[in-house]
C-alpha cells in the first residue's frame, strides 16, 4: 500500500467527516438565523437551490436526527418476493431459427421501439456494429415478428458465441435451440 498507512487514511477520513459535520452545523445555524430574521423556507429554498427537505432539516435539527435514525433502521435487503430484472423481463424467443430472415448486409436502421439510443443505424459490414444490433434486437424484441424481421439465422449462429447477452436471455435461447448452446460451449 505504498508509503501511506491505514492509520493515515483513517485520519484523512476522520478529518473530512469532522469538517463536514462542522460545516453542516454552521450552515444550519445560519439558515435558522435567516429564518428567525423573517426569511420563509420557500425563500431559503429559492435562493440556495436546496430542496424543501434539506431546508426543513436545516431549520429543525430534530427532523434530521429522526430521518438519519430511520435511514439506519431501514433494511438494505431486498423484499422476500424480489426478482432481478433479468428474471422478470419477458424475453422473446423464436419458434424456429429457420424463420429468421433478416438483413445480412448494408446499413440497417432499427425502429425506435427496439433502439431508442439515437444510434439506431447499423452498418452490417462492421462486425462490432452487427453484433451490437443483434444484442439490441435479442434483448429488446417484444414480438416474434421483431426477431423474424431483424435477425438472420446464419448470422445468429455465427455471432452467438461472442454476443454479450443477459444470462437469462442466453439460457432461454439455448434451451430452445441446442445448436446455439453447442456453439457457445465450443467457444468457451
Amino acid at each position: 500500500m505504498g508509503r501511506f498507512s491505514e492509520d493515515e487514511l483513517h485520519a484523512v477520513v476522520s478529518k473530512y467527516e469532522a469538517m463536514r459535520a462542522a460545516a453542516l452545523a454552521e450552515r444550519d445555524e445560519q439558515m435558522r438565523a435567516f429564518h428567525a430574521a423573517g426569511w420563509r423556507p420557500v425563500d431559503l429554498q429559492r435562493v440556495t437551490g436546496y430542496s424543501r427537505e434539506t431546508i426543513r432539516q436545516a431549520l429543525r435539527p430534530e427532523v434530521r436526527r429522526a430521518t438519519n435514525i430511520n435511514r439506519r433502521r431501514t433494511s438494505p435487503q431486498s423484499p422476500a418476493d424480489y426478482q432481478p430484472y433479468g428474471d422478470r423481463k419477458p424475453y422473446v424467443v423464436a419458434e424456429t431459427l429457420a424463420a429468421l430472415h433478416g438483413p445480412t448486409d448494408g446499413t440497417v436502421t432499427l425502429p425506435r421501439h427496439l433502439d431508442w439510443s439515437g444510434h439506431a443505424e447499423y452498418d452490417l459490414s462492421r462486425t462490432a456494429r452487427l453484433a451490437s444490433m443483434y444484442k439490441v434486437v435479442l434483448t429488446e424484441a417484444s414480438t416474434v415478428e421483431d426477431l423474424h424481421t431483424w435477425l438472420d439465422a446464419d448470422l445468429l449462429r455465427r455471432l452467438w458465441p461472442t454476443l454479450w447477452l443477459p444470462p437469462q436471455l442466453r439460457q432461454r435461447w439455448e434451451e430452445a435451440f441446442s445448436e446455439l448452446a453447442a456453439t457457445h460451449s465450443n467457444a468457451a
